[in-house]
């Protein structure tokens, strides 16, 4: 391995530690992934609760089978796909025509320093909130996740030039929503 591992990596050995330690060593796992998991849950199930319980479900498994985790090819990527799957049953379990409005579904533990910071995150948020599933995933994955276009394909499970277009026309919509709200988009 290198002298900097990637992030992949970082979940490989928490996978390993739960491997050789059991469940206990699952807080490694939890304290390095649950915010980034349940960021991106929240954008396929739209609701904070949710995505928490999406997120809860794949670690449980993953303590259970730490080496489905440990032996991936990409154990990151491979851990978004178990939660982007687990949010998927969760949203086809829920009643038709349940909507929650509050915007504190969207909102993920993150500490801001000036409300002006906060009120551009919750703008960001409900930007996103308004674009169809398939784009917001491309989104969070694309600028939290950092992730290639490539990458982004294989989480899910579609052609890279796919995840480009979702994500061009989804900045594109993110654009107009925002420059409508008063707030400047700066990824490109």
């Amino acid at each position: 391995m290198s002298a900097h591992p990637t992030f992949s990596d970082r979940v490989r050995e928490n996978a390993q530690c739960i491997a050789e330690s059991g469940a206990a060593a699952l807080s490694g796992l939890y304290d390095l992934t649950s915010m980034r998991l349940v960021r991106f849950s929240v954008t396929i199930t739209r609701n904070q609760h949710d995505a928490e319980d999406a997120v809860q479900a794949v670690l449980v498994r993953v303590a259970g089978n730490p080496k489905l985790l440990s032996r991936a090819a990409s154990p990151w990527s491979y851990l978004l796909q178990m939660v982007r799957n687990e949010s998927l049953v969760i949203l086809r379990k829920k009643r038709r025509g349940a909507t929650v409005s509050d915007l504190t579904d969207l909102l993920t533990r993150r500490n801001v320093d000036e409300i002006e910071k906060e009120e551009a995150y919750r703008a960001i948020w409900l930007a996103i909130r308004t674009l169809p599933v398939d784009q917001s995933e491309v989104v969070v994955l694309k600028i939290w996740e950092e992730m290639t276009f490539l990458q982004i394909s294989e989480v899910l499970a579609i052609p890279p030039a796919t995840a480009a277009s979702r994500y061009r026309y989804a900045m594109q919509k993110l654009a107009i929503e925002l420059r409508a709200q008063s707030v400047e988009v700066t990824h490109e």
